[in-house]
């Protein structure tokens, strides 16, 4: 599993999927501020990466949840990953997506699922792992056993860690934000100094602000 984190960690900077800026530092759709940005979506534009991450996420499967029914996808990074394990393991394939109506924002379940049968949740990124227990929720509530989840990267806060123990949810993960900065460090992308300022950020995230100007 080393191996996969690394490689996964590795390919991530090579196709800027992760970058880094910290005079400028993004902000992400939640308004939070943020030095690192993280786009799996661009992974999907290289056929051998594709394959690569499709048959990791397969081999976790196999291993771990051998006797899954459905592959579940949450919207919308992980609809494209989620479909591609879906195929290659010949399994039905469903994703789920917040409700569009002003009346009801719970997530909904797209596609068909039986109850009883069981789920395993395909996941591109997680950061608060909000909308992916509560992709969770919704296919309990369709009637579905959630097996668990599988993810392609994680920024492994420890309030998101949190959140899943207390779901009861098993999370795998093929990277996280500790791996991904060990190999931007060994690459020389990131000093001492930047890896200050990320390890800050990860562990307050929802109240850094930037990089304080030197007097």
């Amino acid at each position: 599993m080393k191996d996969i984190e690394k490689k996964i960690a590795q390919i991530m900077l090579e196709k800027k999927s992760a970058e880094f800026n910290f005079e400028h530092p993004y902000t992400l759709p939640s308004g939070l501020k943020s030095p690192i940005y993280t786009d799996n979506k661009k992974l999907l534009a290289y056929p051998a990466v594709r394959k690569l991450i499709t048959q990791a996420i397969i081999d976790d499967i196999n291993e771990s949840f051998a006797d899954v029914d459905i592959i579940a996808g949450v919207a919308t990074g992980a609809i494209p990953w989620g479909s591609l394990v879906a195929h290659e393991l010949e399994k039905t394939f469903v994703y789920v997506r917040p409700n569009g109506t002003a009346a009801a924002r719970e997530p909904k379940v797209e596609g068909l699922v039986q109850k009883g049968q069981k789920v395993v949740i395909i996941e591109d990124l997680i950061s608060s792992g909000k909308s992916s227990l509560l992709t969770a929720d919704a296919l309990h509530a369709a009637g579905a056993i959630v097996m668990g989840m599988v993810a392609i990267f994680s920024y492994n806060f420890t309030r998101s860690r949190r959140e899943f123990e207390n779901a009861n949810m098993e999370l795998h993960t093929l990277c996280n934000y500790e791996q991904l900065l060990e190999e931007a460090v060994a690459q020389g992308i990131l000093q001492d100094k930047d890896l200050e300022i990320l390890k800050e950020w990860s562990i307050n995230p929802t109240t850094w602000v930037g990089i304080k100007p030197e007097e």
